[in-house]
């Protein structure tokens, strides 16, 4: 199993890469499909089901307004979280939905939005069954979808698929992290050189610094945008925002103690997490959850770190690629971590 650092960092938006992002995936998907099939056209109302956590923690996690956004054509790293509110909005007063951006169909979520508490479909907890229905009444279409975390999202059919789900072979494969330090000792090149000359070999990109780079900046505007945001987080917990009280607070704060890079970097997780909670647009480092880690390693490098560059950034990006990738070879393998020692 060859996978990406594109894999592991993924732009989207909050609160769950399992519950939010990839719900929004799996209606793109089921767009996209209505529409290789000729049916987008003639699709004159949608049925959204969801089932197991989907359903129990879906409304917390904004799964019912990120599937309303993917079948309008909304895709999670392309989206600006504000204008989706707004878009959200709109459905909710006119009671209509732009499938595709193109067509409106009638919608009302007490009516094609439906959470089935207590049942789960057969393959993952995170399911859900989105349906096509034309004028008459008749089914066009319909699919199942689970989202299995990280954003990844796969349809009924791909869950029946067995063998390799990458048959590109790459010149470095590793499989556990004894692997990997082999490859270092026999090679001489390094963990990030070793998953770099890898991602050359996948194509996922025809400039992977560059792409490096734009993930970077997606966290970094993350950070600074948790810095400037007040008020209370949603969930109805009443949870109120940090970020910005601890962030003046180290700018005024008049004398330099050796542990304050260290409220540094905790500012800068937290204020990534305040977004994440609030649905803003965040990178997925491997999930959601996680999201504020790598951020904050990251500007605390750039920040205070001597001689910091791009490179040093693409660097990191990728070794701490390949611990993800160790991790997801683990859980594919069947629980075997493969660390040495």
């Amino acid at each position: 199993m060859s996978l990406s650092i594109f894999d592991l960092f993924k732009i989207g938006v909050g609160p769950s890469s399992s519950h939010t992002v990839g719900p929004m995936v799996a209606a793109n998907r089921f767009v996209d499909a209505l529409q290789q099939q000729g049916h987008l056209e003639h699709t004159h109302r949608i049925a959204i089901e969801l089932y197991g956590s989907l359903a129990m923690t879906g409304a917390g996690h904004a799964t019912d307004t990120a599937i309303m956004l993917g079948l309008m054509g909304q895709q999670p790293d392309q989206l600006d979280p504000d204008q989706g509110t707004k878009m959200i909005a709109r459905v909710r007063k006119d009671h209509e939905l732009p499938l595709a951006g193109q067509f409106n169909i009638p919608f009302t979520e007490q009516e094609h939005l439906h959470f089935y508490y207590g049942q789960s479909l057969p393959k993952h907890p995170n399911g859900m069954t989105l349906r096509a229905f034309d004028q008459a009444g008749l089914e066009l279409w319909h699919n199942n979808y689970y989202s299995v975390g990280g954003g990844f999202v796969l349809s009924e059919q791909e869950t029946e698929q067995t063998g390799d789900d990458q048959a590109v072979q790459v010149p470095y494969p590793f499989d556990n992290a004894q692997d990997l330090l082999d490859i270092g000792d026999r090679t001489g090149l390094s963990i990030a050189e070793i998953v770099l000359n890898n991602e050359q070999t996948l194509g996922r990109t025809d400039n992977i610094q560059r792409d490096l780079l734009h993930i970077w900046q997606v966290m970094a505007n993350c950070i600074e945008r948790g810095c400037t945001q007040t008020g209370i987080l949603p969930g109805g917990l009443n949870v109120r925002r940090r970020a910005y009280r601890l962030h003046q607070e180290l700018l005024n704060q008049p004398q330099q103690d050796h542990l304050e890079v260290m409220d540094w970097v905790n500012l800068f997780a937290i204020a990534v997490n305040e977004e994440n909670a609030d649905g803003g647009r965040v990178v997925t480092a491997p999930t959601n959850g996680a999201a504020g880690v790598i951020p904050a390693v990251l500007a605390y490098y750039q920040r205070f770190v001597p001689g910091s560059s791009d490179d040093g950034i693409c660097t990191f990006l990728a070794t701490a690629a390949a611990i993800g990738m160790l991790q997801k070879k683990c859980l594919h393998l069947g629980g075997r971590s493969g660390l040495p020692g």
